[in-house]
């Protein structure tokens, strides 16, 4: 049995296969497991919570995972320690949610491409067909991740506090969540995850794309994200196109196209979920 893990750091997916492709389990979701952000006890408990997993774990023979918080050696040494403990027969690559994204979009094995990440979190690479290319080290939800679930998150809240939003919007806003100061608070600075407590109000913007002020804070954002992070490739973008993967970017998609077409990048796929084009990759390459 092959698991296959797409984890950010609200939510993973883990899908099981044979070495044909074929489903063999009904698809699992448990909670993200960042391990740059979580303990390995919090790790264990999660991944040990599941009865699927559970049941099935001596008969794993591979793990695939991609996952947020792992594109340094610590945090890896520590998923691959855990995973390793708990699945004690399989043979366990970790990589970060990057190739994820890459693999789930690119045309051809060997397409150059610029690939983005618009999650919970967000990141940009060049895959030149062969390498990855990341000119911008990431410092974190806190300081970078623009044009995320979290960035977005941060925003509403922010223009929520300092009446920059709409009387319409905000009353929308206010009902649909628990604007109270103490509760924000609690959740920001007591409780594990902020970025993902953060992300979870971006659903909003989606469900409320009749409003030209959230349009505009999409396209803010986006515009943000393509200054810092996408232009670092501009030799690149003369012939590469830009895929996306994650929800956000998913449901961006008309908003990206135009500040791609404002900041002239060609904008290539689009992919909600990356997990299902990762089953096509491992299977064709065991």
């Amino acid at each position: 049995m092959i698991l296959i893990v797409d984890s950010g750091s609200t939510k993973s997916d883990w899908i099981a296969v044979d070495s044909e492709g074929n489903q063999l389990l009904e698809k699992i979701r448990t909670k993200g497991l960042n391990p740059a952000i979580l303990p390995e006890k919090k790790i264990k408990k999660i991944i040990k919570s599941n009865s699927l997993l559970k049941e099935h774990k001596k008969s794993v023979t591979h793990i695939f995972f991609y996952g947020a918080g792992c594109g340094t050696v610590k945090p890896v040494a520590l998923l691959k320690d855990v995973l390793q403990g708990i699945f004690v027969n399989a043979h366990i690559e970790i990589n970060e949610d990057t190739m994820a994204a890459i693999y789930s979009t690119i045309n051809h094995d060997k397409e150059a491409a610029v690939v983005c990440i618009l999650g919970t979190g967000s990141n940009c690479s060049y895959y030149d067909g062969e390498q990855l290319d990341q000119r911008v080290v990431s410092l974190g939800y806190s300081i970078m991740d623009d044009a995320s679930g979290n960035y977005f998150g941060r925003q509403l809240i922010r223009d929520y506090y300092f009446n920059q939003m709409p009387e319409d919007v905000k009353i929308a806003f206010g009902s649909k969540f628990n604007m109270e100061s103490d509760y924000i608070k609690y959740n920001l600075y007591k409780q594990p995850n902020p970025n993902a407590y953060l992300a979870s109000f971006a659903e909003f913007m989606f469900l409320h794309k009749d409003s030209e002020y959230t349009i505009n804070l999409i396209k803010e954002g986006i515009r943000l994200f393509a200054t810092n992070m996408i232009m670092q490739f501009k030799e690149e973008l003369k012939t590469a196109p830009v895929h996306f993967a994650g929800s956000i970017a998913y449901f961006s998609q008309e908003e990206i196209k135009s500040v791609a077409q404002e900041m002239g990048f060609t904008v290539g796929n689009f992919a909600r979920r990356p997990i299902e084009g990762l089953v096509d990759y491992h299977t064709k390459n065991l």
